[in-house]
């Protein structure tokens, strides 16, 4: 079992940037778990972002966020992020993290590839 809590989310102005990050916690540590942020938008289907792979080596992004947004993370604190640079109104949404247990196998761009959630993080961009 691995419980998620994102922080950092926020309200910000276009163009503008926040720095997510998602704490992990429980049984193990998150070295051996693929991890991804996911977002959704008010009347919206949650969509994903970006991913990285459990050594950190492989990282994925969504096409609406690549060049701005980059996926991290620090397996000693059990520990996500997501920077956000150039921020624009069209990402505002909530956004979760999530995990799974890397077993090398796809882009683990869905969610239907997660098993864990955290709850959620508000970013709000004004234009």
């Amino acid at each position: 079992q691995v419980q998620l809590v994102e922080s950092g989310g926020g309200l910000v102005q276009a163009g503008g940037s926040l720095r997510l990050s998602c704490a992990a916690s429980g049984r193990t540590g998150i070295s051996s778990y693929a991890m991804g942020w996911f977002r959704q938008a008010p009347g919206k289907e949650r969509e994903f972002a970006a991913a990285i792979s459990a050594s950190g080596r492989s990282e994925n992004y969504a096409d609406s966020v690549r060049g701005r947004f980059t996926i991290s993370r620090d397996n000693t604190k059990n520990t996500l992020y997501l920077q956000m640079n150039s921020l624009k109104p069209e990402d505002t949404a909530v956004y979760y993290c999530a995990a799974t247990v890397d077993r090398r196998r796809g882009t683990y761009s869905q969610i239907y590839d997660y098993d864990y959630w955290g709850q959620g993080t508000q970013v709000t961009v004004s234009s």
